[in-house]
């Protein structure tokens, strides 16, 4: 089926991923750095009662998110915060401006396009100004604003139908998450990983679009 839509992910795609980075502060620490994983992000390839899930389906404030995570850490034998080990996460790096230009192209060839991302409320201004959404997506489908994250397949739909009502099977995802892709594969959107040359994910996409 020719593709119609395609739904990026945001962190890991359009920036660093956030795993990568946790894990590699985390190290820098000298925190085991899939423990560090485990304790900020929980098990993320299922949607749980974790703190930092509650706070991307918004149901937890980010202070409240920090302090149970904190707490987390702290039985673990680690004084960290773990927002401290995401601050890199912001920065400029050599990947975003080629990112943005080839979803741009992909959106000029009139596919319809969506960011399906897991967030943070009190993040949404500051990822937003990172690249330029207006240009990029036809709709934003942030996970504290509507209730559900990746990787309830139930965020998928929406997007779908925000889109005009897309046939799972003519949409792609770009995400950096494997559990994501998983569960998107499931209801039959295509799935492509996005690891750390994130460019060569798009030329992935690229294909299935030709």
């Amino acid at each position: 089926m020719t593709v119609e839509a395609v739904l990026f992910d945001f962190g890991g795609v359009f920036t660093p991923s956030p795993f990568e980075t946790v894990r590699a502060a985390a190290e820098a620490l000298g925190i085991e750095g899939d423990v560090a994983l485990e304790l900020c992000f929980g098990p993320y390839d299922r949607d749980t009662d974790h703190a930092w899930h509650r706070m991307e389906r918004g149901e937890l404030a980010l202070e409240e998110a920090r302090l149970e995570l904190m707490a987390l850490y702290a039985e673990a034998g680690h004084d960290v915060d773990p927002f401290t080990l995401l601050r890199s996460m912001g920065a400029v790096d050599d990947q975003r401006d080629e990112m943005v230009a080839r979803t741009i192209a992909i959106r000029e060839r009139g596919v319809r396009t969506a960011v399906v991302t897991n967030n943070v409320r009190e993040f949404g201004t500051g990822w937003r100004a990172m690249v330029p959404v207006d240009d990029l997506f036809d709709e934003i489908v942030d996970s504290s604003e509507v209730g559900m994250r990746k990787p309830d397949p139930r965020i998928y739909h929406l997007a779908l139908e925000r889109l005009g009502g897309i046939d799972p099977h003519a949409a792609v995802l770009l995400d950096d998450a494997p559990g994501n892709i998983a569960a998107a594969e499931a209801i039959g959107v295509r799935g492509v990983i996005v690891g750390p040359d994130r460019v060569a994910a798009m030329r992935e996409l690229e294909l299935l679009l030709e």
